[in-house]
């Protein structure tokens, strides 16, 4: 009997021993060290072990705060029965989508094809042993639920399937990808502001404001090209992106406790969010925010950048950089660190206007507890004061985990929000000069730009496409403010780089290393590394006068414009680019002092797209890629000319 116990025990522990992701740098992989899953990390490796075993591969990408990952990691990567399918037929394969986003790009690329809709994390695909997709899908439950099958039957029915008979998966995996040729040569599209704003009108919320209706993302490209077309004189487009801005700042995607926004909201009403809160929404709300202020001088726009930029360095701020995300759950709940008990919100005596505003008397909203919201159009009187009680509450609690891997790309965006969050708090310039600084020293070494940093581990994966894009934009508006040559240097210095790495004769790619991505447009999520690179070519071409990178984002674009523009209207950035094109971008100069004494002015002005450069002249001079059309010393004058190159349909 005893020996029977000591072999069950061993039996036990070495199911659940290490397996080879206990040495990764990634905060992701590591959680899933400890699963019975044989989990490998992705590399060239896995495929040539993949054809010697004549094992499919089973290939799983998430991230650290991603709750839906966290979930199916409890109920089948922790269960010894699912673990020993995945063993016994699969190479198991972890990918970090936030350490390899080129890779997890792919096959969210592969998901909308195939399924018609956009993927989302957990992504689970299974490869053939040549390494060609035959399968796809997100969160998976361990058991049959309806006409979805569990893991358990999944991993055994195709693993015994792929064993028996390899040649059938094999053929599926190549005319798959065969589909996918046919599917790329799309009829063209017609481009216009007008069919721009019309796609955007079409899938926006007039109830709720923002798009689509649940799960709702912030979507902040289509919010920034809104504003965009609202400054060619689309007052409607305006319009909807300050309501869409507004929503958000007052409902429960905004953090009205701490500030900064969570990832998403599960409803179409902007109540309930998935407590996430990733350093890339707050980088690109920031600007918008911005925006929202110069147009409307509401100060609730004021006090949400000021918020967001607050909780940042408070949550995620390092040695003048910046961490990836914070999870959702704390202490193995949902949303536990932001929400609060019916007692706990009684024991503060909310007046009555408190009580409205917060909709208290509506009963608890999540899971019997109140997540914060308000439900009138402005913050009531006594907020400030009931805020800080309700962080006394929170600052009890443990805080979420926190990823601390620092992404060039996500840094670089959070540096230009502080350059932009200058207009309206000046000692964010320092901090943005700062945070530049490091990161340059940090990221970009001996000419070579790296994708992220994690304290204690080397450096290893070079700069993918969009840590080169956001950094040179982040140079380019460091530029703008405070007019260092040296910056506007580095950022062409940068793109020559960018363009040797990622440009091809067949279009742009993701990644230098290995197998080439093509890049994709998307911009669900975050802002495609793509299009703000097309953004950066227009915005360089003006300031450094080289029509070449003018020349090459136009190309770049029409080759893609079958994909640009679809009924989703799925790219914005890569439309925000297009439009640089359409309306070109102007050069704006005059000399440094004036440029900035006049900085609200330029600011106002109805025209998109203008850079600012100084020269030693004597009046302003506003240019276009090859011709300069109006020079005077007035500036209203100026403005005039700028924005009578917008033509009314």
């Amino acid at each position: 009997m005893i020996k029977k116990l000591i072999f069950i025990c061993s039996l036990s522990l070495s199911l659940f021993a290490a397996n080879a992701l206990i040495n990764e740098a990634s905060p992701y992989l590591r959680q899933h060290a400890q699963n019975p899953v044989n989990w490998i990390a992705y590399s060239d490796d896995v495929l040539r072990r993949s054809k010697a075993e004549h094992k499919p591969i089973f290939l799983s990408i998430g991230y650290s705060t991603c709750h839906w990952c966290h979930v199916m990691a409890h109920e089948s990567f922790e269960n010894e029965s699912i673990a020993r399918l995945i063993n016994t037929y699969f190479i198991p394969v972890k990918i970090d989508r936030e350490e390899m986003s080129h890779i997890d790009s792919y096959y969210q690329q592969q998901h909308r094809r195939i399924k018609g809709r956009s993927g989302g994390w957990p992504l689970h695909a299974l490869l053939s042993e040549n390494g060609d997709l035959f399968w796809i899908g997100t969160y998976i439950p361990p058991k049959d639920v309806e006409d979805i099958a569990g893991m358990e039957s999944l991993m055994g029915q195709i693993g015994k399937g792929y064993q028996a008979n390899p040649a059938l998966y094999i053929k599926q995996a190549k005319e798959l990808k065969e589909e996918q040729y046919l599917k790329n040569n799309l009829p063209s599209v017609s481009i216009s502001p007008e069919t721009i704003f019309k796609s955007l009108q079409e899938n926006y919320d007039s109830i709720y404001h923002g798009f689509t209706i649940a799960p709702k993302f912030p979507e902040a490209s289509k919010i920034a090209l809104l504003l965009d077309l609202g400054k060619s004189g689309n007052t409607h487009a305006q319009t909807m992106a300050l309501e869409v801005l507004r929503s958000m700042a007052l409902s429960g995607l905004y953090d009205q406790v701490e500030g900064g926004f969570f990832r998403y909201s599960t409803d179409a009403g902007w109540e309930i969010p998935h407590f996430e809160k990733m350093l890339y929404n707050q980088a690109e709300l920031i600007p918008l925010y911005v925006r929202a202020y110069q147009l409307t001088n509401d100060p609730l726009y004021a006090n949400i950048v000021k918020e967001t930029i607050a909780m940042t360095y408070h949550r995620f701020g390092h040695d003048d950089l910046f961490y990836s995300a914070s999870d959702a759950d704390s202490d193995h709940h949902e949303g536990g660190y932001f929400t609060y008990s019916t007692d706990e919100i009684e024991s503060l005596k909310p007046t009555d206007v408190l009580q409205e505003s917060f909709g208290f008397d509506e009963g608890a909203n999540f899971e019997e507890k109140y997540h914060l919201r308000l439900v009138l159009d402005k913050r009531p009187a006594g907020f400030e004061a009931f805020r800080t009680e309700l962080k006394k509450i929170r600052f009890t609690r443990n805080y979420p985990f926190i990823d601390e891997k620092m992404i060039t790309s996500w840094n670089a965006m959070m540096i230009e929000a502080l350059y932009k969050s200058g207009s309206i708090d000046p000692s964010m310039i320092n901090k943005a000069d700062d945070s530049l600084n490091t990161l340059l020293k940090t990221l970009y070494l001996n000419g070579e730009l790296y994708h992220q940093t994690l304290s204690g581990y080397p450096m290893s994966k070079k700069g993918l496409l969009e840590d080169y894009a956001f950094v040179i934009s982040a140079l380019i508006t460091a530029y703008e403010v405070a007019f260092d040559e040296e910056k506007l240097h580095l950022a062409q210095k940068l793109t020559e780089e960018a363009i040797v790495k990622f440009h091809t004769k067949e279009g742009w790619v993701q990644n230098s290393q290995g197998l080439k991505v093509e890049v994709d447009l998307l911009d669900k999520y975050t802002t495609s590394g793509y299009g703000r690179m097309m953004q950066n070519l227009y915005n360089l071409a003006a300031l450094v006068e080289e029509p070449r990178y003018g020349r090459l984002a136009q190309k770049s674009l029409e080759i893609q414009g079958d994909r640009i523009l679809d009924s989703s209207m799925n790219a914005p950035s890569s439309m925000i680019a297009w439009l640089m094109g359409h309306y070109k971008v102007v050069h704006l100069s005059h000399q440094a002092q004036v440029l900035k004494n006049n900085q609200k002015v330029i600011e106002n002005i109805a025209y998109p797209y203008i850079v600012i450069h100084p020269q030693q002249r004597d009046d302003f001079s506003a240019c276009v890629t090859g011709a300069c059309f109006a020079n005077d010393k007035d500036i209203d004058k100026i403005a005039k000319e700028i924005e009578s190159l917008i033509v009314k349909p």
